[in-house]
């Protein structure tokens, strides 16, 4: 596993953000693990977490990109903090853009802050974690509306590995399937597993026998 990974797995744990207990998800599975992005909350949080979007966006996308896109809200910050980190980190100066959830009734009136996307331009949807690609699929045709472009690939930070809105196939696999793109993240489910399991984070086990016995019985239900 590429160090990257595990210092951001490491990140997760830190900043709140991934736990282990009992949750239920708001499709209304019972799950031993959460992941709530919306913990991160800190300059210094948002700028690690950029740059490790930025090593994986790197690893996944060798061709040219024009832009990146983050879906509002949770995507704004995210596509902001990666390409910051893409130009200082990586020598990669790439357009990003997002949304606005309400209609502006002045000014430019438009749904799209930043890059105006421009017929041609190759564009990578950035996420913090998909579990039944709904935001996807509303982004890309507003990303069409606008210009003749084609939408590359998703980066999301975890792929939880487990099965979408229908068919066996993860949340990712559908929308590759579905619409072609390329579909990458930070870190699996199967990386967490496998590098936390009786390791101690800050003198602290997070992930013990008994939790990852939960998680394998979760995904023998829910597993992709």
């Amino acid at each position: 596993m590429d160090d990257y990974k595990k210092q951001f797995i490491e990140f997760m744990v830190r900043s709140n953000v991934l736990t282990f207990g009992d949750f239920t998800t708001k499709s209304g599975r019972k799950t031993p693990f959460f992941i709530n992005t919306g913990n991160y909350s800190t300059g210094a949080q948002l700028a690690t977490l950029g740059r490790f979007y930025a090593e994986a966006f790197v690893k996944a996308f060798s061709e040219k990109i024009d832009c990146i896109y983050g879906p509002a809200y949770k995507g704004i910050p995210l596509v902001t903090a990666t390409a910051m980190n893409l130009s200082t980190e990586f020598k990669r100066e790439i357009s990003f853009c997002f949304n606005r959830k309400e209609a502006k009734d002045h000014g430019e009136r438009g749904l799209l802050i930043g890059h105006r996307p421009a017929d041609g331009d190759s564009i990578v949807i950035i996420e913090d974690v998909t579990t039944a690609g709904t935001s996807v699929r509303e982004s890309i045709p507003l990303l069409k509306k606008h210009a003749a472009i084609s939408v590359k690939g998703l980066l999301v930070s975890v792929d939880r590995m487990e099965r979408g809105s229908s068919g066996p196939l993860s949340a990712l696999a559908q929308l590759h399937e579905e619409f072609g793109i390329q579909t990458a993240s930070i870190v699996t489910l199967a990386d967490i597993m496998e590098y936390l399991l009786n390791r101690e984070i800050d003198g602290k086990i997070v992930l013990n026998d008994s939790l990852y016995d939960k998680i394998v019985e979760y995904r023998s239900v829910y597993g992709a």
